[in-house]
């Protein structure tokens, strides 16, 4: 055991008993107790309450997700291009394993990303200057074989998930995903192998890119699907402290009528363009670089529709002055 994972078991034994010393020890002990549990949520674990802060995302439907998360074992977070995934995936797997005996680890898929990347496949190996071909571990063994080791819950989070080839990247965990409890013996090496008790899988998916047609019925069956659509309060609560040269209201009408205009959830922009610090520096650029180019590619044929928000019309309605050039 390393000193990091002592140190955590450590601690978690200390958190379980020390509200019983502060009952045996005081008259009247609940204040101390819920000042105690309140400071232990935000300095030592991550609890569901600041998830919810950071997030934006109310705690009760937290709640529902990482419930269906323990429930299925693994679940996908789904929604158009910039509306926050990965930093909620992220923020799930710190609630999961913070302050506990676990780890939580991120990679992302992307077309060319193989069943030998992911599961096991040969590679070159050298070896006192011979080359050999060795059968060796993916990254998911890898990281199951580690889970073994711990004793709480461990995350692996698969940014971007329905950019490769699902079927072959995730060969027998096909089977795995819906039989949690049996094993099955690996394609190349024969061994049996098991997804551990304690593996948790959340992976996000960009519906507005093309390649989603790639995810099946056989794994979609395997997952248990989140929607996640732009929340335009979480992007006024992070400037509500900033003083900016726009409106931050105007913004989130504009973008409002754009989505409108586009009428398809799959497609919307999303609000996570727009959360840097320094926004009236950069807001120019972002509209010109990312905006209008993802509106030019999906109305490629009816470019008229996106006049109206050109970067010198959107700049008068966020209340900037047409001479100006930020």
């Amino acid at each position: 055991m390393t000193n990091n994972r002592l140190i955590v078991k450590t601690r978690r034994i200390l958190h379980t008993f020390l509200p019983v010393l502060i009952l045996a020890s005081l008259d009247d002990p609940i204040p101390v107790i819920n000042k105690y549990v309140s400071y232990r949520d935000y300095q030592f674990f991550y609890s569901l309450k600041i998830c919810s802060e950071e997030t934006g995302m109310d705690q009760t439907e937290l709640q529902r997700w990482v419930n269906n998360i323990n429930r299925k074992g693994q679940i996908i977070l789904q929604g158009p291009p910039g509306s926050g995934k990965t930093f909620i995936a992220k923020k799930l797997a710190e609630h999961l394993t913070k302050g506990k005996d676990g780890f939580s680890e991120i990679i992302q898929f992307h077309p060319s990303y193989s069943y030998e990347d992911f599961i096991q496949g040969i590679r070159p190996q050298t070896e006192n200057g011979q080359l050999t071909y060795d059968l060796v571990p993916g990254r998911f063994l890898e990281f199951c074989k580690k889970a073994e080791a711990y004793d709480d819950i461990c995350v692996l989070i698969i940014d971007e998930i329905n950019r490769a080839n699902l079927s072959n990247v995730f060969g027998e965990l096909m089977y795995l995903l819906e039989y949690r409890e049996q094993e099955i013996n690996l394609a190349g090496s024969h061994e049996p192998f098991k997804i551990p008790e304690n593996v948790r899988i959340i992976g996000t998916m960009n519906t507005a890119d093309r390649s989603i047609a790639l995810v099946d019925h056989a794994l979609r069956r395997r997952f248990a699907f989140i929607k996640i659509a732009p929340n335009y309060n979480i992007l006024k609560r992070y400037h509500q402290d900033d003083e900016i040269n726009f409106s931050i209201d105007q913004l989130i009408e504009v973008l409002q009528d754009i989505n409108k205009m586009i009428n398809d959830p799959n497609y919307e922009i999303g609000i996570s363009f727009f959360m840097i610090p320094n926004i009236e520096d950069n807001i120019q650029d972002i509209w010109e670089m990312e905006i209008e180019p993802y509106l030019e590619e999906y109305f490629y044929n009816a470019l008229d529709k996106i006049e109206q928000f050109r970067w010198d019309k959107v700049k008068l309605k966020l209340g900037l002055n047409a001479d100006e050039n930020n």
